[in-house]
């Protein structure tokens, strides 16, 4: 059974910064697409960034320059960083993976991660 786990967040103050992961239970890199969301209650969720199957990454443009979508195979796991964080960044964070078994695409989203982000 597939598996993934999704942790991180916390609370820091402007201009910190702080790392979120989503770890597999699978290769990293059969994956389709891993990505990371944001929501702010009230909100709809937007997306923050994302990592491709062949290694392309792409980014909002509220994350291009300060943070970082990267894969690390031994530990089969995704991570974000956030950095120079600002209080408009604080949000509830989420994973999303999408892979195939076969002709079949799931998906699955991480329960979420709050970051607070304090002047």
């Amino acid at each position: 059974q597939v598996q993934f786990v999704e942790s991180g967040g916390g609370s820091v103050h402007a201009g910190e910064s702080l790392t979120l992961s989503c770890a597999a239970s699978i290769d990293i890199f059969s994956l389709n697409a891993v990505e990371w969301y944001r929501q702010v209650s009230g909100n709809p969720r937007e997306f923050v960034a994302g990592v491709m199957w062949g290694g392309s990454t792409n980014y909002a443009d509220i994350a291009k320059g300060r943070f970082t979508i990267s894969r690390d195979k031994p530990a089969n796991t995704v991570f974000l960083r956030l950095a120079d964080l600002k209080p408009e960044d604080t949000a509830v964070y989420y994973c999303n993976v999408r892979w195939y078994e076969g002709d079949t695409m799931h998906e699955w989203w991480g329960q979420g991660t709050q970051v607070t982000v304090s002047s």
